[in-house]
């Protein structure tokens, strides 16, 4: 799953229930969005390596669920019918399908939300931030604080609040993302920029598009939003490498997957290609593996290594990244499909 701001529009419950910023943000941390509805992108590619050879994916939490989240410190929002819940590792659920939408758990809490009620529960399901004021859109803490959008969906703005629902940074932009390496990805006036935990800018709003810091890079456009190309930044806004991708994803595992032309690759910090475009899509790298779609006439999932070797089979009509050892994958299509999660080869 995907965070990176102003492609795209990311969801901030995991799996297509609740939309952060729509049109604006770019599929998270953060990419193109990937949300567990979503199909592999048209282009034409190949997967390295045998696939007779790749080993067989083992599932470790059968095929059952409407739609399944990644895990996140034990536990995992999945949709059952037309509500969500949690499960933990075993596939059991230990908070009953009772939410509307559910994000991940991140430092204790969830944002979710019941009957017009937005806010963040516990790990027991009860809520631990009622907030007094209405929130249209709401993210999952990072860093002690978590990016709300107050007031409705067209004139409402972004801030931040702290762990107890209190405002800790005003609401003051059109879009918000997490704290990252100490600075969130923020819009103002139609240019993102980075602020500090204090709310001031350490990096000034000029980017067309950018995206969250991850191993000390961020991507960010300076050029036309549909023809300009994608770069990284270091945490002083200085240019490390240079705006030559289609489209760039964050960095993970040393690795970071970019778009050329139609297909994806990956590079390292140098901006080195190191491994070929030759997917039709790519997720970004975690636990030392990325979920890719290598042929587009059949539009599977496998997973790959960092050297870029095929290490499970494509045999997937969606995967999500592999998190606390299990990855979240559908079986059928986007209307009648289930989701379980397979193990680490």
């Amino acid at each position: 799953m995907r965070q990176i701001f102003s492609h795209q529009s990311m969801n901030v419950t995991l799996h297509g229930t609740l939309v952060l910023v729509a049109g604006l943000m770019l599929a998270d941390c953060n990419q193109q969005a990937q949300s567990a509805s979503s199909g592999a992108p048209a282009a034409n590619g190949s997967i390295s390596g045998a696939v007779t050879t790749a080993p067989k994916p083992t599932f470790a939490i059968p095929v059952q669920f409407d739609e399944a989240a990644a895990f996140s410190e034990g536990l995992a929002a999945v949709r059952i019918g037309a509500r969500f819940g949690y499960i933990d590792k075993t596939g059991k659920v230990v908070i009953p399908a009772q939410f509307d939408f559910a994000g991940p758990f991140s430092e204790g809490i969830a944002h979710a939300g019941s009957a017009n009620k937005v806010g963040y529960i516990d790990k027991t399901g009860k809520w631990a931030i009622e907030p007094s004021f209405v929130l249209a859109d709401l993210s999952a803490f990072s860093e002690g604080l978590a990016a709300v959008r107050i007031g409705d969906f067209l004139t409402g703005e972004w801030g931040y609040i702290d762990k107890q629902g209190k405002v800790a940074i005003d609401p003051q932009f059109e879009a918000a993302g997490s704290f990252y390496d100490g600075l969130a990805v923020v819009r103002m006036e139609g240019q993102w920029g980075y602020i500090d935990k204090k709310g001031d800018f350490a990096i000034m709003p000029r980017y067309t598009t950018a995206g969250s810091f991850s191993e000390g890079l961020a991507v960010a456009r300076t050029g036309e939003y549909l023809s300009g190309k994608d770069g990284y930044i270091d945490k002083t806004g200085k240019r490390i490498i240079a705006e030559q991708f289609d489209a760039a994803f964050p960095f993970h595992d040393g690795l970071a997957d970019v778009k050329i032309g139609v297909q994806y690759g990956f590079i390292d910090k140098m901006g080195k290609v190191v491994i070929e475009p030759e997917f039709s899509f790519a997720d970004s790298f975690s636990e030392g593996y990325a979920a890719v779609v290598g042929d587009s006439a059949t539009g599977k999932y496998g997973f790959i290594d960092t050297k870029g070797e095929l290490v499970i089979q494509p045999t997937f009509d969606f995967a999500d990244r592999f998190s606390e050892g299990l990855a979240a994958v559908r079986v059928g299509d986007e209307q009648t499909g289930k989701f379980g999660y397979i193990a680490k080869p």
